[in-house]
């Protein structure tokens, strides 16, 4: 299942980085233009907002599975390595809980802002549209953090499925 995963986030932060990279392929080719006389590219601005706020999200589920968020240990340095890695556990359920939060908003906040048919103002591109990684990113993170938090908390259980 760790590789199921982690070949599904890894190819999610892939796609997040071919996209950041075409956003700045585009703000490239607009200041080249516009330094030759040509014209900048109308809208790139755009098109870096709506990027930057899609690959925010398909960042995150690898980000959840190496363990890239910001941890503070300065209370559990002095307890024993075993039950330090049972209240990362805990907190790695804890972190599934607030991801599945973030979900559920995004789901709701993609339903209305599609409503509302919101665009952007000189691409008129449909905002709705980063939303849609944003639903896939925090969902994947709290299926990433459900699974890991389970893993370490009651290991043996899934040690028995994996048998």
């Amino acid at each position: 299942m760790y590789r199921l995963l982690h070949r599904v986030c890894l190819g999610m932060a892939g796609l997040g980085g071919i996209i950041i990279f075409a956003a700045a392929f585009f703000v490239t080719l607009s200041v080249v233009m516009s330094n030759l006389g040509f014209g900048g590219i109308r809208g790139e601005f755009e098109l870096v907002e709506l990027a930057c706020a899609t690959c925010a999200s398909l960042f995150l589920p690898l980000c959840q599975l190496n363990r890239g968020h910001v941890m503070v240990d300065v209370f559990t340095g002095w307890i024993p390595p075993a039950t330090s890695e049972r209240i990362d556990g805990l907190w790695m359920l804890i972190f599934a809980i607030g991801w599945a939060f973030l979900f559920w908003r995004l789901c709701i906040g993609l339903d209305e802002i599609h409503t509302y048919g919101d665009k952007t103002m000189l691409l008129q591109a449909p905002v709705w549209w980063v939303y849609i990684p944003a639903v896939i990113g925090t969902g994947l993170s709290a299926v990433v953090a459900a699974c890991m938090g389970m893993f370490i908390v009651l290991p043996k259980v899934f040690r028995a499925e994996l048998n």
